[in-house]
Protein backbone atom coordinates (compact mmCIF):
# COMPACT_ATOMS: atom_id res chain seq x y z
CA UNK A 1 0.00 0.00 0.00
CA UNK A 2 1.29 3.49 -0.85
CA UNK A 3 2.49 5.70 2.01
CA UNK A 4 0.39 8.80 2.74
CA UNK A 5 2.90 11.38 1.39
CA UNK A 6 3.15 9.47 -1.90
CA UNK A 7 -0.64 9.36 -2.20
CA UNK A 8 -0.83 13.10 -1.49
CA UNK A 9 1.73 13.81 -4.23
CA UNK A 10 -0.24 11.70 -6.72
CA UNK A 11 -3.48 13.49 -5.89
CA UNK A 12 -1.93 16.93 -6.11
CA UNK A 13 -0.44 16.28 -9.54
CA UNK A 14 -3.35 14.59 -11.27
CA UNK A 15 -5.89 15.83 -13.77
CA UNK A 16 -4.00 19.02 -14.53
CA UNK A 17 -2.76 19.95 -18.00
CA UNK A 18 -0.97 17.17 -19.94
CA UNK A 19 2.61 17.54 -21.13
CA UNK A 20 3.44 19.68 -24.15
CA UNK A 21 3.28 16.49 -26.22
CA UNK A 22 -0.23 15.82 -24.92
CA UNK A 23 0.84 12.97 -22.64
CA UNK A 24 -0.56 11.82 -19.32
CA UNK A 25 2.47 9.89 -18.14
CA UNK A 26 3.13 7.41 -20.94
CA UNK A 27 -0.35 7.73 -22.46
CA UNK A 28 -2.00 10.12 -24.89
CA UNK A 29 -0.10 11.97 -27.59
CA UNK A 30 -1.04 12.66 -31.18
CA UNK A 31 -0.81 9.68 -33.55
CA UNK A 32 -2.54 10.90 -36.69
CA UNK A 33 -1.79 11.12 -40.42
CA UNK A 34 0.47 14.01 -41.32
CA UNK A 35 -2.45 15.70 -43.05
CA UNK A 36 -4.33 15.96 -39.72
CA UNK A 37 -1.49 17.33 -37.60
CA UNK A 38 -2.17 20.97 -38.57
CA UNK A 39 -5.89 20.50 -37.84
CA UNK A 40 -5.15 19.16 -34.36
CA UNK A 41 -2.69 21.97 -33.73
CA UNK A 42 -5.32 24.48 -34.83
CA UNK A 43 -7.82 23.01 -32.36
CA UNK A 44 -5.24 23.14 -29.55
CA UNK A 45 -4.36 26.79 -30.22
CA UNK A 46 -8.01 27.77 -30.41
CA UNK A 47 -8.91 25.90 -27.22
CA UNK A 48 -6.04 27.43 -25.23
CA UNK A 49 -7.06 30.91 -26.36
CA UNK A 50 -10.76 30.33 -25.69
CA UNK A 51 -10.27 28.68 -22.31
CA UNK A 52 -8.23 31.69 -21.19
CA UNK A 53 -10.90 34.13 -22.46
CA UNK A 54 -13.45 35.13 -19.78
CA UNK A 55 -15.97 35.98 -22.50
CA UNK A 56 -15.87 32.47 -23.92
CA UNK A 57 -16.09 30.91 -20.46
CA UNK A 58 -18.98 33.20 -19.56
CA UNK A 59 -20.87 32.35 -22.76
CA UNK A 60 -20.45 28.64 -22.10
CA UNK A 61 -21.53 29.01 -18.46
CA UNK A 62 -24.67 30.86 -19.53
CA UNK A 63 -25.56 28.14 -22.03
CA UNK A 64 -24.92 25.39 -19.49
CA UNK A 65 -27.22 27.10 -17.01
CA UNK A 66 -29.98 28.50 -19.22
CA UNK A 67 -30.02 25.87 -21.97
CA UNK A 68 -28.53 22.64 -20.63
CA UNK A 69 -30.14 23.00 -17.21
CA UNK A 70 -27.12 23.07 -14.93
CA UNK A 71 -26.50 22.50 -12.13
CA UNK A 72 -27.99 19.01 -12.31
CA UNK A 73 -29.45 17.58 -9.12
CA UNK A 74 -27.69 15.47 -6.52
CA UNK A 75 -30.37 12.96 -5.55
CA UNK A 76 -30.15 10.75 -2.44
CA UNK A 77 -31.20 7.22 -3.36
CA UNK A 78 -32.96 6.64 -0.04
CA UNK A 79 -34.60 3.26 -0.60
CA UNK A 80 -31.64 1.66 -2.37
CA UNK A 81 -29.31 3.09 0.26
CA UNK A 82 -31.40 1.47 2.99
CA UNK A 83 -31.41 -1.88 1.19
CA UNK A 84 -27.64 -1.81 0.72
CA UNK A 85 -26.62 -0.32 4.05
CA UNK A 86 -24.78 2.62 2.50
CA UNK A 87 -25.47 6.26 1.62
CA UNK A 88 -25.81 6.52 -2.16
CA UNK A 89 -25.99 9.91 -3.88
CA UNK A 90 -26.80 10.13 -7.60
CA UNK A 91 -25.35 12.93 -9.72
CA UNK A 92 -28.17 13.34 -12.21
CA UNK A 93 -26.67 13.95 -15.64
CA UNK A 94 -29.77 12.19 -16.98
CA UNK A 95 -31.62 15.42 -16.19
CA UNK A 96 -29.44 17.59 -18.44
CA UNK A 97 -30.90 18.74 -21.77
CA UNK A 98 -30.77 15.93 -24.37
CA UNK A 99 -30.68 13.37 -21.54
CA UNK A 100 -27.00 12.89 -20.78
CA UNK A 101 -23.69 14.47 -19.84
CA UNK A 102 -22.75 14.75 -23.53
CA UNK A 103 -24.27 18.22 -23.86
CA UNK A 104 -21.61 19.70 -21.52
CA UNK A 105 -18.78 18.82 -23.87
CA UNK A 106 -20.64 19.46 -27.11
CA UNK A 107 -21.73 22.98 -26.21
CA UNK A 108 -18.11 23.81 -25.42
CA UNK A 109 -16.76 22.32 -28.64
CA UNK A 110 -19.52 23.83 -30.78
CA UNK A 111 -18.80 27.30 -29.41
CA UNK A 112 -15.11 26.68 -30.08
CA UNK A 113 -15.84 25.55 -33.65
CA UNK A 114 -17.86 28.68 -34.33
CA UNK A 115 -15.08 30.83 -32.84
CA UNK A 116 -12.68 29.09 -35.29
CA UNK A 117 -14.94 29.99 -38.22
CA UNK A 118 -16.13 26.43 -38.90
CA UNK A 119 -19.65 25.92 -40.23
CA UNK A 120 -20.14 22.17 -39.79
CA UNK A 121 -19.72 19.71 -36.93
CA UNK A 122 -18.59 16.13 -37.58
CA UNK A 123 -19.21 13.54 -34.86
CA UNK A 124 -19.14 9.83 -34.13
CA UNK A 125 -21.72 8.19 -31.90
CA UNK A 126 -22.46 4.80 -30.39
CA UNK A 127 -25.52 4.99 -28.15
CA UNK A 128 -26.58 8.08 -30.05
CA UNK A 129 -26.41 10.48 -27.10
CA UNK A 130 -23.31 12.29 -28.38
CA UNK A 131 -24.89 12.46 -31.83
CA UNK A 132 -28.08 13.93 -30.38
CA UNK A 133 -26.10 16.48 -28.39
CA UNK A 134 -24.08 17.43 -31.49
CA UNK A 135 -27.22 17.80 -33.59
CA UNK A 136 -28.77 19.90 -30.82
CA UNK A 137 -25.81 22.26 -30.55
CA UNK A 138 -25.59 22.59 -34.33
CA UNK A 139 -29.26 23.55 -34.53
CA UNK A 140 -28.84 26.04 -31.69
CA UNK A 141 -25.84 27.75 -33.30
CA UNK A 142 -27.00 27.56 -36.92
CA UNK A 143 -24.41 25.02 -38.03
CA UNK A 144 -24.63 21.82 -40.07
CA UNK A 145 -23.98 18.43 -38.46
CA UNK A 146 -22.87 15.09 -39.90
CA UNK A 147 -22.95 12.13 -37.50
CA UNK A 148 -21.30 8.77 -38.25
CA UNK A 149 -23.02 5.84 -36.57
CA UNK A 150 -22.48 2.09 -36.90
CA UNK A 151 -25.26 0.21 -38.66
CA UNK A 152 -25.65 -2.12 -35.68
CA UNK A 153 -26.04 0.86 -33.35
CA UNK A 154 -28.52 2.49 -35.73
CA UNK A 155 -30.68 -0.60 -35.44
CA UNK A 156 -30.57 -0.77 -31.63
CA UNK A 157 -30.80 3.00 -31.07
CA UNK A 158 -33.49 3.91 -33.61
CA UNK A 159 -35.04 6.53 -31.33
CA UNK A 160 -31.84 8.55 -31.13
CA UNK A 161 -31.37 8.31 -34.91
CA UNK A 162 -34.81 9.84 -35.37
CA UNK A 163 -33.99 12.56 -32.82
CA UNK A 164 -30.82 13.49 -34.70
CA UNK A 165 -32.67 13.70 -38.00
CA UNK A 166 -35.46 15.74 -36.43
CA UNK A 167 -32.78 18.21 -35.32
CA UNK A 168 -31.48 18.49 -38.89
CA UNK A 169 -28.37 16.32 -38.71
CA UNK A 170 -27.25 13.95 -41.44
CA UNK A 171 -26.76 10.45 -39.98
CA UNK A 172 -24.26 8.40 -42.00
CA UNK A 173 -24.49 4.59 -41.51
CA UNK A 174 -21.14 2.83 -41.07
CA UNK A 175 -21.17 -0.72 -42.41
CA UNK A 176 -17.51 -1.68 -41.97
CA UNK A 177 -16.02 -3.82 -39.23
CA UNK A 178 -18.26 -4.53 -36.26
CA UNK A 179 -20.57 -1.66 -37.33
CA UNK A 180 -20.31 -0.08 -33.87
CA UNK A 181 -18.57 2.85 -32.16
CA UNK A 182 -14.99 1.94 -33.11
CA UNK A 183 -15.88 1.92 -36.79
CA UNK A 184 -17.83 5.17 -36.50
CA UNK A 185 -14.70 6.81 -35.09
CA UNK A 186 -12.67 5.45 -38.00
CA UNK A 187 -15.06 6.88 -40.59
CA UNK A 188 -15.45 10.25 -38.86
CA UNK A 189 -11.68 10.72 -38.70
CA UNK A 190 -11.26 9.73 -42.37
CA UNK A 191 -13.97 12.19 -43.35
CA UNK A 192 -12.33 14.99 -41.35
CA UNK A 193 -9.12 14.64 -43.39
CA UNK A 194 -10.89 15.97 -46.47
CA UNK A 195 -13.09 18.53 -44.73
CA UNK A 196 -10.84 20.44 -42.32
CA UNK A 197 -11.35 23.81 -44.03
CA UNK A 198 -14.98 24.22 -43.01
CA UNK A 199 -15.60 21.34 -40.58
CA UNK A 200 -14.75 20.68 -36.96
CA UNK A 201 -14.49 17.13 -35.54
CA UNK A 202 -16.46 17.14 -32.28
CA UNK A 203 -15.14 14.07 -30.43
CA UNK A 204 -17.51 12.70 -27.83
CA UNK A 205 -15.20 11.33 -25.14
CA UNK A 206 -11.78 11.73 -23.52
CA UNK A 207 -10.09 9.98 -26.42
CA UNK A 208 -8.55 10.87 -29.76
CA UNK A 209 -5.39 12.83 -30.50
CA UNK A 210 -4.20 15.70 -28.29
CA UNK A 211 -5.81 18.08 -27.32
CA UNK A 212 -9.13 16.18 -27.29
CA UNK A 213 -8.68 14.03 -24.13
CA UNK A 214 -7.66 17.09 -22.12
CA UNK A 215 -10.19 19.44 -23.72
CA UNK A 216 -13.15 17.08 -23.29
CA UNK A 217 -12.20 16.47 -19.65
CA UNK A 218 -12.14 20.21 -19.04
CA UNK A 219 -15.59 20.64 -20.60
CA UNK A 220 -16.89 17.75 -18.45
CA UNK A 221 -15.18 18.95 -15.27
CA UNK A 222 -18.40 20.82 -14.45
CA UNK A 223 -19.86 17.49 -13.27
CA UNK A 224 -17.23 16.92 -10.60
CA UNK A 225 -17.02 20.56 -9.56
CA UNK A 226 -20.79 20.74 -9.03
CA UNK A 227 -20.86 17.41 -7.21
CA UNK A 228 -18.01 18.48 -4.91
CA UNK A 229 -19.97 21.57 -3.86
CA UNK A 230 -23.21 19.59 -3.48
CA UNK A 231 -21.57 16.85 -1.41
CA UNK A 232 -20.24 19.47 0.98
CA UNK A 233 -23.82 20.25 1.99
CA UNK A 234 -25.17 16.67 1.85
CA UNK A 235 -22.46 14.73 3.68
CA UNK A 236 -21.14 15.26 7.21
CA UNK A 237 -17.59 14.61 6.01
CA UNK A 238 -18.13 16.79 2.88
CA UNK A 239 -16.38 14.24 0.64
CA UNK A 240 -17.78 10.77 -0.21
CA UNK A 241 -15.81 7.62 0.51
CA UNK A 242 -16.26 6.40 -3.08
CA UNK A 243 -16.83 8.18 -6.40
CA UNK A 244 -18.17 5.83 -9.08
CA UNK A 245 -18.90 6.23 -12.80
CA UNK A 246 -19.17 4.03 -15.87
CA UNK A 247 -16.28 4.06 -18.35
CA UNK A 248 -16.17 3.46 -22.08
CA UNK A 249 -13.92 6.17 -23.47
CA UNK A 250 -14.57 7.69 -20.07
CA UNK A 251 -15.73 11.32 -20.30
CA UNK A 252 -18.39 11.29 -17.59
CA UNK A 253 -15.97 9.51 -15.27
CA UNK A 254 -13.12 11.92 -16.07
CA UNK A 255 -15.35 14.91 -15.46
CA UNK A 256 -16.54 13.46 -12.15
CA UNK A 257 -13.11 12.32 -10.99
CA UNK A 258 -11.67 15.78 -11.71
CA UNK A 259 -13.73 17.19 -8.86
CA UNK A 260 -12.42 14.67 -6.32
CA UNK A 261 -8.95 13.60 -7.44
CA UNK A 262 -7.36 15.80 -4.75
CA UNK A 263 -9.45 14.28 -1.93
CA UNK A 264 -9.46 11.03 0.04
CA UNK A 265 -12.31 9.60 -2.09
CA UNK A 266 -11.65 6.30 -3.84
CA UNK A 267 -12.25 6.67 -7.58
CA UNK A 268 -13.94 3.68 -9.25
CA UNK A 269 -14.42 3.38 -13.02
CA UNK A 270 -16.78 0.61 -14.13
CA UNK A 271 -16.21 -1.01 -17.53
CA UNK A 272 -18.33 -3.43 -19.51
CA UNK A 273 -16.97 -6.96 -19.04
CA UNK A 274 -16.90 -7.41 -22.83
CA UNK A 275 -15.16 -4.09 -23.47
CA UNK A 276 -12.78 -3.76 -20.54
CA UNK A 277 -9.73 -2.11 -22.09
CA UNK A 278 -8.31 -1.08 -18.73
CA UNK A 279 -8.80 -4.52 -17.21
CA UNK A 280 -8.05 -6.78 -20.19
CA UNK A 281 -6.25 -4.56 -22.69
CA UNK A 282 -2.61 -3.93 -23.52
CA UNK A 283 -0.81 -0.72 -24.42
CA UNK A 284 -1.44 0.27 -28.02
CA UNK A 285 -2.50 3.07 -30.33
CA UNK A 286 -6.10 3.64 -31.39
CA UNK A 287 -7.81 6.63 -33.03
CA UNK A 288 -4.83 8.89 -32.58
CA UNK A 289 -3.89 8.22 -28.96
CA UNK A 290 -1.80 5.76 -26.94
CA UNK A 291 -3.63 3.95 -24.15
CA UNK A 292 -4.80 0.53 -23.08
CA UNK A 293 -6.61 -1.22 -25.93
CA UNK A 294 -8.25 -4.62 -26.45
CA UNK A 295 -5.99 -6.63 -28.79
CA UNK A 296 -5.81 -10.15 -30.19
CA UNK A 297 -2.74 -12.41 -30.14
CA UNK A 298 -1.36 -10.68 -33.24
CA UNK A 299 -1.73 -7.21 -31.72
CA UNK A 300 -4.73 -6.28 -33.86
CA UNK A 301 -7.62 -4.33 -32.33
CA UNK A 302 -10.12 -6.79 -30.86
CA UNK A 303 -13.87 -6.27 -30.92
CA UNK A 304 -15.61 -5.08 -27.78
CA UNK A 305 -19.07 -6.14 -26.68
CA UNK A 306 -21.57 -4.57 -24.33
CA UNK A 307 -25.33 -4.48 -24.00
CA UNK A 308 -24.74 -0.71 -23.80
CA UNK A 309 -23.82 0.74 -27.19
CA UNK A 310 -21.96 3.65 -25.59
CA UNK A 311 -19.50 1.28 -23.88
CA UNK A 312 -18.97 -0.92 -26.95
CA UNK A 313 -15.45 0.49 -27.47
CA UNK A 314 -12.10 -1.35 -27.38
CA UNK A 315 -10.07 1.47 -25.80
CA UNK A 316 -10.07 3.74 -22.78
CA UNK A 317 -9.12 7.41 -22.50
CA UNK A 318 -5.38 7.96 -21.90
CA UNK A 319 -5.84 9.86 -18.66
CA UNK A 320 -7.78 6.92 -17.25
CA UNK A 321 -4.92 4.62 -18.22
CA UNK A 322 -2.57 6.97 -16.38
CA UNK A 323 -4.75 7.17 -13.26
CA UNK A 324 -5.02 3.39 -13.22
CA UNK A 325 -1.28 2.90 -13.64
CA UNK A 326 -0.65 5.24 -10.70
CA UNK A 327 -3.24 3.48 -8.57
CA UNK A 328 -5.22 6.69 -8.05
CA UNK A 329 -8.29 5.18 -9.72
CA UNK A 330 -9.47 1.57 -9.72
CA UNK A 331 -11.20 0.01 -12.73
CA UNK A 332 -13.64 -2.89 -12.37
CA UNK A 333 -16.05 -4.76 -14.66
CA UNK A 334 -19.66 -5.89 -14.64
CA UNK A 335 -21.50 -8.18 -17.03
CA UNK A 336 -24.59 -7.58 -19.14
CA UNK A 337 -26.92 -9.56 -16.87
CA UNK A 338 -25.89 -7.50 -13.83
CA UNK A 339 -26.44 -4.30 -15.82
CA UNK A 340 -29.96 -5.19 -16.90
CA UNK A 341 -30.84 -6.22 -13.34
CA UNK A 342 -29.46 -2.89 -12.05
CA UNK A 343 -31.69 -0.90 -14.43
CA UNK A 344 -34.75 -2.68 -13.05
CA UNK A 345 -33.67 -2.35 -9.43
CA UNK A 346 -32.98 1.38 -9.66
CA UNK A 347 -36.26 1.95 -11.47
CA UNK A 348 -38.29 0.10 -8.86
CA UNK A 349 -36.51 1.46 -5.81
CA UNK A 350 -36.06 5.11 -6.86
CA UNK A 351 -38.36 5.72 -9.84
CA UNK A 352 -35.39 6.50 -12.08
CA UNK A 353 -34.89 4.88 -15.49
CA UNK A 354 -31.18 5.20 -16.23
CA UNK A 355 -29.23 4.41 -19.38
CA UNK A 356 -27.64 0.99 -19.76
CA UNK A 357 -24.26 2.72 -19.71
CA UNK A 358 -24.95 4.34 -16.32
CA UNK A 359 -26.36 1.06 -14.99
CA UNK A 360 -22.84 -0.41 -15.09
CA UNK A 361 -21.93 1.88 -12.19
CA UNK A 362 -25.16 1.03 -10.38
CA UNK A 363 -24.53 -2.69 -10.85
CA UNK A 364 -21.05 -2.47 -9.32
CA UNK A 365 -22.30 -0.54 -6.29
CA UNK A 366 -25.03 -3.13 -5.69
CA UNK A 367 -22.57 -6.01 -6.03
CA UNK A 368 -19.89 -4.37 -3.89
CA UNK A 369 -22.34 -3.46 -1.13
CA UNK A 370 -23.93 -6.91 -1.03
CA UNK A 371 -20.56 -8.68 -1.07
CA UNK A 372 -19.08 -6.52 1.68
CA UNK A 373 -16.51 -4.88 -0.59
CA UNK A 374 -18.19 -1.59 0.28
CA UNK A 375 -18.10 -1.28 4.06
CA UNK A 376 -21.44 -0.75 5.84
CA UNK A 377 -22.24 2.95 6.14
CA UNK A 378 -19.95 3.96 3.26
CA UNK A 379 -20.89 7.11 1.35
CA UNK A 380 -20.95 6.73 -2.43
CA UNK A 381 -21.33 9.35 -5.15
CA UNK A 382 -22.45 7.77 -8.43
CA UNK A 383 -22.76 9.68 -11.70
CA UNK A 384 -25.86 8.70 -13.67
CA UNK A 385 -24.49 9.66 -17.07
CA UNK A 386 -27.78 9.42 -18.98
CA UNK A 387 -31.44 8.51 -19.00
CA UNK A 388 -32.79 5.24 -20.30
CA UNK A 389 -35.44 6.22 -22.85
CA UNK A 390 -33.14 5.16 -25.69
CA UNK A 391 -32.80 1.66 -24.22
CA UNK A 392 -36.45 0.78 -23.68
CA UNK A 393 -36.82 -1.24 -26.89
CA UNK A 394 -33.68 -3.25 -26.06
CA UNK A 395 -34.91 -3.88 -22.53
CA UNK A 396 -38.30 -4.97 -23.87
CA UNK A 397 -36.57 -7.56 -26.06
CA UNK A 398 -34.57 -8.81 -23.06
CA UNK A 399 -37.62 -9.03 -20.78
Amino acid sequence: MRDAPAVDRIRAGQMAEPSTAGRFGGFGGRFVPESLVPACQEVERAFREAWADPRFRGQLDRLLAGYAGRPTALTPAWRLSGDLGITLLLKREDLAHTGSHKINNVLGQALLARRMGKTRLIAETGAGQHGVATATAAALLGMRATVFMGQRDIERQALNVFRMEMLGAEVVPVTSGSRTLKDSCNEAMRHWVGAVEDSYYCIGSVMGPHPYPWMVREFQRVIGDEARTQCATELPAAVPDYVVACVGGGSNAAGTFAGFVDTSARLIGVEAAGGAAMTDGAVGVLHGFRSRVLQDDQGQIAEAHSVAAGLDYPGIGPEHAHLGELGRATYVTVGDDEVVAAVHRLARSEGILCALESAHAVAWVIRAAESGELPPGATVLLTLSGRGDKDMSALMELA
